[in-house]
């Protein structure tokens, strides 16, 4: 019995676990640039555990262990704003920006100036240029982004959008604010890179298809549990009925 509530207490824990990828997931619905990610889980065969009342074949038990939380970096939808600070990234292109920890890279290209003049993202980090930051003095206006980055005022080009992109995307890390970290130094993007200026990528979360899992999620659930429970009162019984045999 013991054994039979150590594989249902796996199973929840890794159903926790999805359920939090799955809750993430619907509350950055609306996160312009926003990447989905979905749970993974493999089965574990315990070496040494086993259950000595199945019939036959293998004994050893089977629990569930969390592979992990792979990326999907399908193209969010475009969504045209007409801000010529924003600029929608095209194929597996990233923005660099400058953080406390270090370089980050983003798809959110939600872009506006701080008080110190600086192009930043919605988070408030500094979107690194070709050379570095782009500053813009307060008597600058006409702002504008064209379509390879190049960023310009009424008073002429102040720097050109630094766009990366990495062998393996996959391995990317999520490092909060709609950020990634990488483990490996990114690739320049190369002439070609294209922006689509006066756009910004949506989330690319299907609503629809994140509830159907969440409901999916919690009657599996439901069903560990009334399983855990069932089991629970059995050993309560059968521990009662040893008792009153001794007596």
């Amino acid at each position: 019995m013991e054994n039979a509530l150590l594989v249902g207490l796996s199973r929840q824990m890794a159903l926790a676990r999805e359920l939090d990828v799955i809750a993430n997931n619907l509350a950055n619905t609306s996160t312009n640039g926003f990447k989905s990610r979905s749970a993974r889980f493999n089965e574990f065969i315990m070496p040494v555990a086993s259950a000595e009342t199945f019939p036959s074949g293998d004994r050893r038990l089977s629990y569930v262990i969390d592979k992990g939380t792979p990326i999907d970096l399908s193209q969010g939808a475009l969504e045209r704003t007409g801000n010529p600070l924003d600029v929608a990234l095209r194929e597996d292109n990233y923005l660099v920006v400058q953080t406390p920890n270090g370089q980050r890279y983003t798809r959110a290209g939600s872009l506006s100036l701080n008080q110190q003049g600086e192009l930043v993202t919605k988070g408030g980090q500094q979107v690194l240029g070709e050379g570095g930051p782009i500053r813009f003095s307060n008597t600058e206006t006409n702002f504008s982004i064209a379509v390879d980055g190049t960023v310009s005022s009424d008073q002429g080009v102040r720097g050109k959008l630094r766009q990366v992109r990495f062998n393996n995307p996959r391995a990317l890390s999520s490092d909060g604010n709609n950020l990634f970290a990488s483990a490996t130094p990114p690739l320049p993007a190369g002439p070609q890179a294209r922006l689509e200026p006066g756009a910004i990528e949506g989330s690319n979360v299907k609503a629809i298809i994140e509830m159907t899992r969440l409901m999916e999620v919690q009657r599996s659930y439901q069903g560990i549990a009334n399983m855990m429970t069932k089991t629970d009162e059995l050993r309560t019984k059968a521990i009662s009925r040893l008792a009153d045999q001794q007596a």
